[in-house]
Formats: C-alpha cells, structure tokens, sequence
C-alpha cells in the first residue's frame, strides 16, 4: 500500500484527484466526493502520510510522488488535481515536474511552492500552536486550528471534523521516529500547461490571499478568483457553493 485513498465513480470517466489541506484529511472532500462522482467523473482521494489512515513513511518519500504512484497504480495517465492548501502545493509541485499527467488545476487556498508564509499574523498562530504542541495539549492545539483556518461561515460540524481530523493528524505525527520525507524541488511555474484556477479567501491569512493573487503572474493563464466569504477551507465553510464551482471548472474535460 503507497498511501490510504478512496476512489467512485465510472472507470472510464475523466479523472480528479481530490488532494486535502494538511490540517485535515480525506475526509474534507465529503461533499465533492460524491457530487462529481455521481456527475460522472473518476474521483481519488488520497490521505497524505501521517494524514488520516496512511502511516508514516519506513524509506524516503514526497507526497507529489505518492500521488503520481497511486496514480500510476490506478492506471490514470492525466487527472484534474484540486488541492487545499497544503494539497494545493502538492497539486502545483505535480503540475509543475509532471505536466503531461494534469487537465486541470484547481487550487483552494493554496500554499505555494518556494513561498514561506511570515505575516506577524502566521508568526502569532505558529507561536500559539508550539506552545500548546509543546505542552502535550494535542486537543488545544487542534481546537486552534480549527479557529484559524475555518472562516465565519463554517457551521460547528466543520469545526468538530477538522478538531477531529487535525487531532489524528498530529497524533500520527507524533509518533515519528524518523522523518523520512524528501526536501521539496525547486519547480518552474512556467511549466504548467493546464488551465488553473487559484482561488483565495477574503477572511484567510495573508499569505494565502497573496499566494492565489499572484500566482496568474507565475502560471501561464491562470485564473485567480478571490471568494469574500470564504477563510481558509471554502470546501468546509459552503460545501454546496465549492461543488458548484468545481463542476463548473472541471466541466470541459468531461
């Protein structure tokens, strides 16, 4: 087994990989999942190491290569990603190294290859968690998480899922002894064939606003769409309105 992974839909419908937030896990994608499932497409997706059900690494890893092998394993020659944050720098890393392999790219409040977030309010929230990793309170630590990342819409079943998720993710973490995971390439944006849409959030950090903003000045084409309701997990916060707007996006390669 290279990774956990969940996979719907017709065997022979064009496919998406659905690639989670690392605050969360697969579990994100609920809503999505089934709507472009049932819509006609081939879903994937996959738990990140360490993330949900997939265990830690024993050999040296990146997760672009655990998605382009599960892909493989799939027998899936070229996939639309969509990536949350975290899963969006995945997404972008793969497009990037492997332009062949994706249709489409939609990015959720994604981070960014070579970007390092350093807003004082980035700073302030990584201070807070340390403290609260390092007093052994996981539960405290998640539960700010999920007060971070989770804009004004996000009702409290999106706050208990990702407390819940984001604890079993540091869980796991925690029992590394080793970590085993391959520095990220550098990557050329310039790379990137498929069509994109970088999608920020109005009530996210700043540097996630910035990373969606700036990437059509990196990425041939790409499209940027700044959503005025949304934080950091849209996915979470209006299921409903992110599905809709994924169908719509995904829609020419069907």
């Amino acid at each position: 087994m290279i990774v956990s992974f969940d996979v719907d839909g017709p065997s022979d419908g064009p496919a998406v990989v659905l690639l989670h937030s690392s605050v969360c896990d697969r579990r994100m994608w609920d809503s999505p999942y089934g709507a472009l499932a049932e819509a006609g497409f081939r879903v994937v997706r996959p738990d990140f190491r360490t993330c949900g059900d997939s265990p830690a690494a024993r050999a040296p890893y990146s997760d672009d290569g655990d998605v382009v092998a599960l892909l493989d394993r799939l027998g899936i020659e070229r996939a639309a990603l969509v990536g949350s944050s975290y899963g969006g720098r995945v997404a972008l890393r793969i497009a990037a190294l492997h332009p062949e392999r994706v249709s489409r790219l939609a990015l959720l409040c994604a981070g960014r290859p070579g970007h390092r977030p350093g807003s004082p309010q980035v700073r302030e929230f990584g201070a807070a968690e340390d403290a609260l990793l390092e007093a052994g309170d996981l539960e405290g630590a998640a539960a700010l998480n999920a007060r971070t990342w989770l804009g004004p819409d996000a009702d409290e079943a999106a706050h208990t899922l990702v407390r819940a998720m984001q604890l079993r993710n540091f869980q796991g973490s925690a029992c590394l002894a080793e970590d085993h995971e391959l520095p990220e390439p550098d990557v050329d944006f310039a790379a990137i064939t498929a069509p994109v849409l970088a999608v920020g959030g109005a009530h996210d950090l700043p540097d996630f606003r910035a990373v969606a903003a700036e990437l059509p000045s990196l990425v041939p084409g790409a499209r940027h769409l700044e959503l005025p309701w949304a934080g950091h997990l849209p996915s979470l916060e209006r299921p409903a309105e992110i599905t809709e707007l994924l169908l719509e996006f995904l829609r020419p390669i069907r």
